[in-house]
């Protein structure tokens, strides 16, 4: 290569660096380096007023272990097995109500794209603080649902929210109810799949519930697989709903106080930024790894229609 053709490579990688340089300063000042401080700041005691002080894997072991100095921190795992709850209970209830609507969208019927509008409307709405508020007084003692039981099916229901039994399950009824993101992901997967398969099985005499789990369910296998992974990251973040609902404080008796929760009144409600900030790294570890485990039994479940 001669000295201009090499002067003209240089000039080149510059330009293309120089128009790089607004993505590469925002990913190394907003998100990199908050998160190797945050980081640090989990191995240390930080209440913003004044330095952090390293304690070392203190923030942990208070998390998990605790002894008679440092006791555990037994709101800690509660909000970790109310967050399991919510996921595990919420994201395949979601995934079936969605992938349900997604067949009835499938069909060739008037006002489709309307009702296809209608149904995606939920998912723009349903994470607004508004939202939350309407929520919270739709399943209030006195709200809308308990006023219809009592004055229509003379019932008498309880106060939904304010229970703890029943409060984690109008979060779950929420989330459920914002289907429509997944929906229109499964709608898109549906009309991929060719007709000649459905054809093909009904000259055989399959009828629609063995059409069903022979051909949809295995074709739809890798979007089912992606929406399952999505939400599930999705829902262990929650919090606008929990943090509205439950009036900031997680209640009733930390029935509804979702692990993202707990981490924003840690770190903003009792000024405790290094524990806050060493659940923010658990969080990140238990999505990791639950995301591993989805993508190794996937293998063997999800089929990608070339044999692997």
């Amino acid at each position: 290569m001669n000295k201009k053709a090499r002067t003209r490579a240089i000039r080149e990688n510059l330009s293309s660096y120089a128009f790089l340089t607004p993505w590469l300063l925002g990913f190394f000042l907003l998100t990199l380096y908050p998160m190797l401080y945050s980081l640090y700041l989990s191995f240390t005691e930080f209440n913003i007023l004044q330095p952090p002080k390293w304690v070392g894997l203190r923030n942990y072991f208070i998390m998990f272990i605790g002894n008679e100095q440092f006791p555990r921190d037994e709101r800690f795992l509660n909000s970790l097995l109310v967050t399991f709850r919510f996921v595990f209970i919420s994201v395949p209830l979601k995934l079936a109500f969605a992938l349900a609507v997604a067949m009835l969208m499938n069909q060739r019927l008037k006002l489709i794209p309307f009702y296809r509008t209608l149904y995606y409307i939920p998912t723009l709405l349903g994470g607004s603080v508004a939202i939350a508020v309407l929520w919270r007084r739709l399943f209030a003692g006195d709200g809308v649902l308990n006023t219809i039981l009592r004055s229509a099916f003379h019932l008498n229901p309880p106060a939904w929210i304010s229970n703890p039994k029943y409060a984690l399950y109008t979060l779950i009824l929420l989330s459920v109810w914002q289907f429509g993101s997944p929906m229109i992901i499964f709608l898109a997967g549906l009309k991929q799949i060719p007709k000649e398969y459905y054809e093909a099985s009904s000259v055989d005499g399959a009828g629609k519930v063995k059409q069903f789990f022979a051909i949809t369910l295995p074709s739809l296998s890798p979007i089912i697989f992606f929406n399952l992974v999505m939400q599930m990251i999705s829902a262990f973040q929650s919090f606008t709903q929990a943090y509205i609902v439950s009036g900031g404080q997680g209640g009733p008796l930390d029935s509804t106080m979702f692990y993202s929760l707990y981490l924003y009144l840690k770190g903003f409600g009792f000024s405790e930024m290094g524990y806050a900030s060493a659940m923010a790294w658990v969080l990140l570890i238990i999505i990791a790894a639950l995301t591993a485990l989805a993508f190794k039994v996937s293998g063997s479940l999800v089929s990608y229609g070339s044999g692997e």
